[in-house]
Parts: C-alpha cells; sequence; structure tokens
C-alpha cells in the first residue's frame, strides 16, 4: 500500500537555526520557508538525492508542535512520510485494519498542495506516520 518515502520530518526549536546547518554545514539545499497556518507550522525542504528532509518549526504558540518541542526542547524527529496513490482507499483499509487516523480521518491539504492524512503512533512501533497522496 505505501509507496516511496516522501520525507522525514524533524521539529527544530529555531527553523532559521537549523536551515543553516544543513545549508552551510552539510551543504545541503534549503527551500525557502513556508507557513502552513492550516497545520500550525513553518517548513522547510532539505533536498536528497533519494528524498527530502522536511524542518518544521511551530507557527505560533498555539501550534500542535509547541507540545513535542515541550517534551523535546532541541527538537528531534517528529514524523515519516510515505506516499500512497489513493489517500481515501488507504485511510479506509487501514481504518479497516484497526489503525487510528488522526485529526477526524479527513484528509487535509500538506505542504505539497497535496492530500496528506496523519496516523497515530501507537499504532505504528511509536512513529507518527504521515501519508501524502502521490
Amino acid at each position: 500500500m505505501i509507496g516511496r518515502l516522501n520525507h522525514v520530518a524533524i521539529a527544530v526549536p529555531d527553523l532559521e537555526a537549523a536551515s543553516a546547518v544543513y545549508r552551510d554545514t552539510l551543504g545541503a539545499r534549503v527551500s525557502a520557508p513556508e507557513d502552513l497556518p492550516d497545520h500550525g507550522v513553518t517548513v522547510v525542504f532539505v533536498t536528497l538525492a533519494n528524498t527530502s528532509i522536511e524542518l518544521v518549526a511551530p507557527l505560533g504558540p498555539e501550534s500542535p508542535l509547541a507540545g513535542f518541542l515541550k517534551r523535546h526542547p532541541a527538537g528531534g524527529m517528529h514524523h515519516v512520510c510515505y506516499e500512497v496513490d489513493d489517500i481515501i482507499a488507504a485511510r479506509d483499509r487501514l481504518k479497516e485494519r484497526g489503525a487510528r487516523v488522526l485529526g477526524g480521518g479527513q484528509p487535509a491539504t500538506g505542504a505539497h498542495g497535496k492530500p496528506v492524512l496523519f496516523l497515530h503512533p501507537k499504532d505504528f512501533c511509536g512513529t507518527l506516520i504521515e501519508l501524502e497522496e502521490a
């Protein structure tokens, strides 16, 4: 059901500093920041040959990411995003198998302008999973 790894997301308390580490220390290409108000975050993407890294920071104190950073003040891996061909079919199949889909189960528009869903980490070895329609 899942396709290729789209990205690994790393929550960071300071997006500018994290971008500089990837750009200046590791020599990676880093996109411009993009605010995603519907998700309460600001993101940049670090382009790699085979996938990308999403650096994600809270967009204000009410961001859902604020709780994660409270528990992990230095930041850390937040989620893994896999591509699926049909997000509704994937959601329905996962729900039939007992997986919990977060956010009421309705896809939202993600950073790439495509439908996304998040799956409860307790159902996936402690890892928050994002599905993005390819």
